[in-house]
């Protein structure tokens, strides 16, 4: 199977529409995300159409001038408009999405691609599938409803453990609970009838994400990173990864292409055990694009083999105030700065890939912070 799936396929890319708004699956509250829609430049090809938050037309100069000097190409054919009207006016162009869900089938359907994600959207559907496919996972049970969980199973849990919402958004509805009593009080911040599940903390601080593309000609392994933790919270993601263990999940990307999955997805994985005997638990899955894809499809187009991804806070609030003369990649050495989610600066936030061996990395990051 793995050799199936290592393929690379040489066929012509087809023309795309890309819509990679967040905001039909981001959490409420969350500010910036409506700017995250330029990500999806660094993905895109000449004769592509590209759909951008009309907030973001003012960095677009900017944007287009850094990626010519670095050597990227991309499309500037762009829509300033996001609605999902726009994906129906073009049907000989290939649909390319964040999240397939309801509004993206209303405008271009594909009942299978909708259901299978929808279905392995739900942390309990996966545990389910990864059962039958032996797809090795940490120990966990699904409850159909919160209330259906009894005093009984509060006294079997696996503690500590997380009770997780079946289908969360952006880390909401996930709580570490340490003793019975933090889970009685997780599970009161659930609506009775909300499907959840209590899941065995996995103790590492290693977590892979690997990276799967599908499409009618196959699934194809696409890239394997690793997070980049401060604590427990996910700055970014490197490349590469430490491990590469492909064989844990293929079963399950094999099966969701044949379900109907299409476009890129991936799965967060933790590496338990020591480095001579490593385990690999598959976490859940992503049915759609995730923070590490983007950041990816730049490298594969630039033959960037060792990079970081990471989020940084800056005081700027236009890209032509970034002053990135002298750390900006540079194709003739493979090493330097690359703007990846550059639309967020106008709050003050960016996300980048530093190019280069971890010396250089260190090296440029430091620059790189001073500057913002």
């Amino acid at each position: 199977m793995g050799a199936a799936l290592a393929q690379t396929v040489s066929a012509a890319q087809p023309r795309r529409i890309l819509n990679h708004d967040i905001m039909g699956c981001t959490a409420d509250g969350v500010t910036g995300n409506h700017l995250y829609s330029g990500r999806a430049l660094g993905l895109s090809q000449p004769g592509d159409v590209l759909q951008l938050h009309p907030d973001l037309a003012g960095e677009w100069d900017a944007i287009s001038a850094h990626y010519r000097r670095i050597g990227l190409s991309h499309t500037t054919d762009v829509l300033w408009d996001l609605s999902h009207a726009q994906l129906a006016q073009y049907p000989d162009h290939d649909v390319s999405v964040f999240f397939f869900g309801p509004d993206e089938h209303a405008v271009r359907p594909d009942q299978r691609w909708l259901e299978t994600v929808a279905a392995i959207n739900s942390k309990n559907t996966f545990m389910d599938v990864a059962e039958r496919l032996a797809v090795p996972v940490p120990l966990t049970i699904p409850f159909a409803t919160v209330d259906a969980i009894t005093e009984a199973d509060i006294a079997a849990a696996p503690l500590p453990c997380y009770l997780k919402a079946a289908v969360s958004v952006s880390g909401v509805g996930i709580h570490r609970c340490a003793d019975d009593a933090e889970l009685r009080a997780a599970i009161g911040q659930f609506s009775p009838d909300t499907p959840v599940q209590i899941q065995q903390e996995v103790v590492t601080d290693v977590f892979l994400n690997l990276q799967f593309d599908s499409d009618a000609r196959g699934v194809r392994r696409h890239a394997a990173t690793e997070q980049v933790l401060a604590g427990c919270v996910h700055q970014g993601n490197r490349h590469p990864a430490r491990h590469t263990p492909w064989d844990s999940v293929e079963p399950m990307a094999q099966w969701l292409h044949d379900q109907g999955m299409r476009g890129v997805f991936a799965f967060d994985v933790a590496v338990v055990g020591d480095d001579t005997a490593p385990e690999f638990l598959a976490i859940e899955c992503n049915p759609r694009y995730n923070g590490a894809s983007y950041p990816t499809a730049v490298a594969h187009k630039l033959g960037i083999d060792v990079w970081l991804a990471k989020a940084y806070h800056t005081r700027h609030r236009s890209l032509s105030a970034v002053d990135l003369s002298g750390i900006e990649y540079d194709p003739a050495t493979g090493t330097g700065i690359i703007l990846v989610n550059w639309g967020p600066i106008l709050i003050g936030k960016l996300l980048v890939l530093i190019a280069g061996d971890e010396a250089t990395q260190a090296r440029l990051e430091q620059e790189l912070l001073m500057r913002l």
